[in-house]
C-alpha cells in the first residue's frame, strides 16, 4: 500500500498535466446566475486572461478587469475586444479603480491579498444595492474538509475527461498565471468575511474552492 499511493497520485497528476481544465472557470456560469440581468458597471479583481470579464460584459455597460501579472493582463487585452473591457496590470491589495461598482467578481486571487482588507476595500467600491461574488480557494482542516476533497479527487478526473473529450490538450490561457497555494482555512475565512461583510454567505464546494456572496443592502 505504501508503495502504491505514490504510483496512484503519480497517474493522477500525469492525466491532468495532459488533460488540463480551468476549476476557476468552472464557477464562471454559476457567478452569472447570483447578478442581474443587466448592470452598469463591473470590476473583475483577478481577471487573468480575462475569461469572467468577456462574460460580465455581455451584460455590463462597463466592465475593468485589474491583475498584477503584467503577462496574463497582456494575454487578456490579446483575447478581448477593447470595447468590450479595460484591462489594467494592478495590485488589488494596494489600490483597485474607484467605483461604484453594481457587480465585483474575484476568482481565486483574494489568497494573494490579506483577505479582510481586500473585502473592506470591495465593500467600499460596491455600490448600493451592487453584488460582491467572491469564487477561492482554502486550505484544508477539517474532517468534512477532506470528505469533499475526497469526493473532488475522482470528479476531478470524470470532468477533465468530459470537457476535453478524453483528448491530450494543451494548458489553456487562463491556468497560465502565477499561482500560489492557499493558507487561510475555510473556518478562518468564514469569521473574517463575516467581520467585514456582514449577512455574506459562504459555502465549500467541489474542486477545492469556496463561494462568498454579499449583496450591499440599501
Amino acid at each position: 500500500m505504501t508503495t502504491l499511493l505514490p504510483r496512484i497520485l503519480r497517474a493522477l497528476e500525469q492525466f491532468h498535466a495532459a488533460r488540463p481544465w480551468d476549476h476557476n472557470a468552472h464557477y464562471h456560469r454559476w457567478i452569472l446566475r447570483r447578478l442581474p440581468g443587466r448592470f452598469d458597471r463591473a470590476l473583475d479583481v483577478g481577471s487573468g486572461s480575462g475569461d469572467l470579464s468577456r462574460l460580465l460584459a455581455s451584460r455590463a455597460g462597463a466592465v475593468h478587469g485589474i491583475d498584477v501579472d503584467p503577462t496574463i493582463v497582456d494575454r487578456a487585452r490579446e483575447l478581448t475586444d477593447p470595447a468590450q473591457v479595460t484591462f489594467t496590470v494592478k495590485d488589488a491589495s494596494k489600490e483597485v479603480p474607484p467605483g461604484p461598482y453594481d457587480v465585483i467578481t474575484c476568482v481565486a486571487a483574494i489568497h494573494h491579498m490579506p483577505f479582510g482588507d481586500a473585502l473592506t476595500c470591495f465593500r467600499q467600491e460596491l455600490a448600493p444595492g451592487g453584488t460582491l461574488v467572491v469564487v477561492g480557494v482554502y486550505r484544508p482542516q477539517s474532517r468534512s474538509d477532506y470528505l469533499i476533497d475526497a469526493v473532488a479527487v475522482p470528479a476531478n478526473v470524470l470532468m477533465a475527461w468530459i470537457k476535453n473529450k478524453g483528448r491530450k490538450v494543451p494548458r489553456p490561457a487562463s491556468m497560465t498565471a502565477p499561482a500560489r497555494p492557499a493558507t487561510m482555512t475555510f473556518a478562518d475565512i468564514v469569521r473574517d468575511a463575516h467581520r467585514a461583510l456582514p449577512g455574506a454567505r459562504l459555502h465549500r464546494r467541489l474542486f477545492w474552492r469556496y463561494t462568498l456572496v454579499w449583496h450591499h443592502h440599501q
